[in-house]
Formats: C-alpha cells, sequence, structure tokens
C-alpha cells in the first residue's frame, strides 16, 4: 500500500509540474516584468510625452525600490504558508493595478503611490512564488531547484523590452501602460489558478527539519548577497543608459535591455547544472566572475557589440546569482522558505537603495558612468571574498 500510494504520488506529480512551473513563470512576469521593469524601457516615453522632468524619474523609481523592500519586510513578517498563499493572490492584483494605473493618471503623487505598489508587488514573484515553489517541490520529491522558475525573470525583462519596442510610435504613453494591463490580466490567469495552496502541515514529508548555518556562515553569504545587489542594480541603471547618451547608439536602449532579458532565461537552469557538479558556492564564485566580466566591459566600451555582449554576460549571471542564492537558502528552511528567503532579500533590496545613490555621486563628479561601475566591480570582488571566507558545507550546521 505505501509504495502504491507513492507511485500515485511520482504520477500526479509528473502531470501537475508543468503547470505549477508556468504559474511560477507567469507570476514573474507580471510582477516583475510588467509592474516592475516596464518602467524602464517606458520611462524616456513618459520623458517626452508626460513631461516627467528627470528628477521626477528619479523619486518614481527610488519609491518603487522602496515599495520592494517593504514587499519584503512584509513577506518576512507573514506566518504559515497559508497566509503567504493569501498573500501572494493578492499581491497579483495589486502588480495589476501599479502597472494599469499609471496610464490613468498624470499626477505625480499618484505615480508615486502606484510605483511603489508595484514595487511591493514583485515580492510576490521573486520571494512568495519562489517559497511556494520550493515548498510543492519538496512535497512531491522533485529536486529543490528554482532555475525554471526564475527563467521568468528573464523572460519578464524580455517581455517588458519587446513591449516597448512593438507600442512604440503607435500608442501614446498611457495607452502603453494599459496595453501592458491587459497582458497583465492574461498572465493573471495561470498566475492565480495553477499556483497550488501549499500543503497542510502534517502530512509524510513534513519531517524534514530545518538546518539552521551558523552565525558565521550566515553573515558572510548575507554581505556576499547585498555585493550581488550592488552590481546587479548599478549594471541594470547604466547599460541602457550608456546607449541612450551615445550620439551612435540612441534607440538601442530596448534593444540591449531585450537581450538581457534573453540570456537570463535559459541561465538559471544551466547554473542549476554547475551547482550540481561543482557545488554551490563555486558555482557562486563563478556567476561572481561573469557580472564582473559584463561590468567591466560595459565600462570600457562605447560600442553596440561590446553592449551588447555586456549585456547577455549581465542576463546569464545576475539571475543566477539571485536563482541559486534562495534556493540554497530555500534548502536550509524547508518548513517556511518564503520567510528565510525574504530575511535574506533585505541586504540585496538594501544594496539597491544605497547604490545608485553613490553611483549617481559618482557619474556627476566624473562625468563619466565608468567610475560607478567600477565601484560595482569592486563590490561584486569583496562578494566573491565573502563567499570564499564561509565555512565548509560539513562544517555548516
Amino acid at each position: 500500500m505505501p509504495a502504491a500510494a507513492t507511485t500515485l504520488e511520482c504520477r500526479a506529480t509528473n502531470s501537475e509540474a508543468a503547470r505549477v512551473m508556468a504559474a511560477g513563470v507567469a507570476s514573474m512576469v507580471l510582477t516583475v516584468g510588467l509592474a516592475r521593469f516596464l518602467y524602464t524601457p517606458l520611462l524616456p516615453v513618459m520623458q517626452a510625452e508626460a513631461h516627467l522632468s528627470v528628477t521626477g524619474g528619479g523619486w518614481l523609481a527610488t519609491t518603487n525600490y522602496a515599495g520592494y523592500m517593504a514587499g519584503t519586510l512584509l513577506a518576512a513578517s507573514v506566518g504559515g504558508l497559508r497566509a503567504k498563499f493569501a498573500l501572494y493572490r493578492a499581491l497579483l492584483v495589486v502588480a495589476l493595478i501599479g502597472t494599469a494605473g499609471m496610464g490613468l493618471t498624470t499626477n505625480m503623487a499618484m505615480w508615486e503611490f502606484l510605483r511603489f505598489i508595484a514595487g511591493v508587488s514583485s515580492v510576490a514573484g521573486l520571494l512568495l512564488s519562489s517559497g511556494l515553489v520550493l515548498n510543492w517541490l519538496r512535497h512531491h520529491g522533485r529536486r529543490l531547484e528554482l532555475g525554471v522558475h526564475f527563467a521568468g525573470v528573464g523572460l519578464g525583462i524580455a517581455v517588458s523590452g519587446l513591449l516597448a519596442i512593438a507600442m512604440a510610435g503607435s500608442l501614446d504613453w498611457a495607452r502603453q501602460w494599459l496595453a501592458a494591463g491587459i497582458v497583465g490580466i492574461v498572465l493573471l490567469i495561470p498566475a492565480w489558478a495553477w499556483m497550488p495552496a501549499p500543503a497542510a502541515p502534517g502530512g509524510p514529508r513534513s519531517l524534514h527539519q530545518d538546518r539552521p548555518p551558523t552565525r558565521r556562515w550566515m553573515i558572510f553569504f548575507t554581505l556576499a548577497y547585498f555585493c550581488a545587489g550592488v552590481g546587479y542594480v548599478v549594471s541594470a541603471t547604466f547599460l541602457v543608459a550608456i546607449a541612450a547618451h551615445h550620439p551612435a547608439l540612441r534607440g538601442y536602449g530596448n534593444v540591449i535591455w531585450v537581450v538581457a532579458g534573453l540570456a537570463a532565461m535559459p541561465s538559471c537552469p544551466l547554473w542549476d547544472r554547475v551547482a550540481r557538479r561543482a557545488g554551490d558556492i563555486p558555482a557562486l564564485l563563478a556567476a561572481f566572475a561573469v557580472l564582473i566580466a559584463s561590468i567591466l566591459l560595459a565600462a570600457r566600451t562605447d560600442g553596440l557589440f561590446g553592449l551588447m555582449t555586456s549585456a547577455a554576460l549581465y542576463g546569464a549571471s545576475f539571475n543566477g546569482i539571485t536563482s541559486m542564492t534562495l534556493s540554497i537558502i530555500g534548502r536550509l528552511y524547508p518548513s517556511n522558505p518564503a520567510t528565510a528567503m525574504a530575511r535574506l532579500t533585505i541586504s540585496f533590496g538594501a544594496a539597491q537603495i544605497v547604490a545608485p545613490a553613490v553611483s549617481g555621486i559618482i557619474a556627476a563628479s566624473t562625468g563619466s558612468y565608468r567610475g560607478a561601475l567600477y565601484m560595482a566591480a569592486v563590490a561584486m570582488l569583496i562578494g566573491m571574498g565573502f563567499l570564499t571566507m564561509m565555512p565548509s558545507p560539513n562544517r555548516q550546521r
């Protein structure tokens, strides 16, 4: 009887896995690709047509990061998986409002509110759905890896860039946000309907115990992730900006953004394979090295091919770093992975608030983006140092 039950469970797992993964990917595209990242390619259009100032555009970006931090703290404070599941569904709707609502007003205060809640909603894809997917994988005997799930980040970036390219010239700025809202409704359906509610506690597979790492391990891991956040946000900010401010590259900003997204899509499953063969920390070190190469290439080139290559390396590395990091921490805390992920992500989010401000000061004082990019590369090198100082896995607990 137990063997038959196990076989039946495996059959159910195989038939449901595609839908669960599709739900996670759809949530990523909605909450990260549209609600959070669509602002990047639509910002120039809003500045040209809606008279959004440079300062105002910067404040809206900062407000969105603040929303992401608030959402991270909210996810960390919410209790069990059932409550997180309810919050996940609520934030899917919030993402839709934060996206389509941008096209319904020209009031700066309302824009700030909408960008804030859009930032909060991105937690639904990055943290809550990640925890729900990881919990489902654990309960169905699957590998505890988030590579396929985090392909949704790359797809979301690519979708946001392709939407902006497709809508340019045919729709004004407001209708572009509303059209993105319609796309968001399409994504909301599988993200809502196909994400299964978490299993009730007490089942046969709930015997997995949390394995908290040592304090030293956690401090170094958190600091390394902060450094990764610096590299991520500085690259995301300046890759498109370099193209926008270079006369020979104008008009290619969205194309470069799409290249980064397309490169990010297959990167996470590939990094999962690297981690399986080489180990988690060596794989993270390799991904950090690739991101450093992307940053240095962006700092040293003004040509289209160089920036395209930098964007591809960026997409291939930053998404893998996030996926592997959250997978590692989720495996250590299987009872409630989303909470553990949220606590770790606070450091990543803090970097996204601090680094742009420091980068702006460096860029303004030097008259170039190179100084900020070099600062990001140094931060990534320091992050690699933290990873190498972590205790070995067999002394972790």
